[in-house]
């Protein structure tokens, strides 16, 4: 049974960790049961904010300006977590964005890691849906700011908490951390003709938004020139 942890939540700018960004982190340091310190910043990704993401977490691009580049942000996270075992709800999609963003930083990222969602499948059959909202209203455990990385990450280490004293005794193997596992995918940096083109859509169509173009992988690129495409059409000549 763990008793200490760091619970973490993500906010992204979508779902796949090799082409996507990480928009905010939050953290909860749990030692003994008790949270003792908590981890919160946004992070400026240097791409837009996609509209769906703001509509469901309420991030916005003039939230995020200013904040904490990708490598402040992470180093601060790591030197808060240190080499804690992680806890989260469907963890491995967090875990997951936190190797492959560590991994192009240069850092090596290893950790062991407790599932909220799958100790909640084990444990809960009777409940049809087993999302954070879900299980947190199971348990009676209001959350102010769903989709927010803190108020996600403190509602994940309260719902690890209400199943731990429920049916630990029960099923003491599923409050043992075990070993995440995800393979970094590599990725290729932008190409000289994607700079040039892209930088050739966002003056044709007057867009202003803070792309780090230089930051780019080539997915990443793709991407945001599909996106813009699609929203806006292609240079006429």
């Amino acid at each position: 049974m763990r008793n200490s942890y760091i619970a973490l939540d993500l906010e992204t700018t979508g779902l796949k960790p090799d082409t996507d960004r990480i928009l905010e982190i939050g953290a909860v340091k749990v030692e003994e049961g008790e949270v003792t310190e908590t981890f919160s910043t946004f992070i400026d990704c240097g791409i837009p904010v996609p509209p769906f993401i703001t509509e469901l977490t309420g991030i916005t691009q003039k939230m995020i300006l200013g904040s904490p580049s990708l490598e402040e942000g992470m180093g601060r996270f790591m030197e808060f977590s240190g080499q804690e075992v992680l806890l989260g709800h469907n963890l491995s999609f967090d875990y997951a964005f936190v190797k492959q963003n560590a991994a192009a930083l240069g850092f090596p990222y290893e950790r062991q890691g407790l599932d909220t969602l799958k100790i909640a499948r084990c444990c809960l059959p009777e409940l049809p849906k087993k999302s954070l909202d879900q299980v947190s209203a199971y348990f009676g455990i209001p959350q102010e700011h769903h989709h927010r990385a803190l108020d996600d990450a403190l509602t994940a280490a309260r719902i690890y908490e209400r199943l731990k004293e429920e049916f630990c005794e029960v099923y003491p193997e599923l409050f043992e951390p075990s070993r995440l596992n995800f393979k970094v995918k590599k990725a290729s940096p932008i190409t000289n003709s994607q700079k040039v083109y892209l930088r050739d859509l966002l003056k044709y169509h007057r867009i202003n938004d803070n792309v780090k173009i230089e930051e780019l992988t080539k997915s990443q690129a793709s991407r945001i020139i599909d996106g813009i495409i699609l929203k806006y059409g292609r240079i006429k000549r």
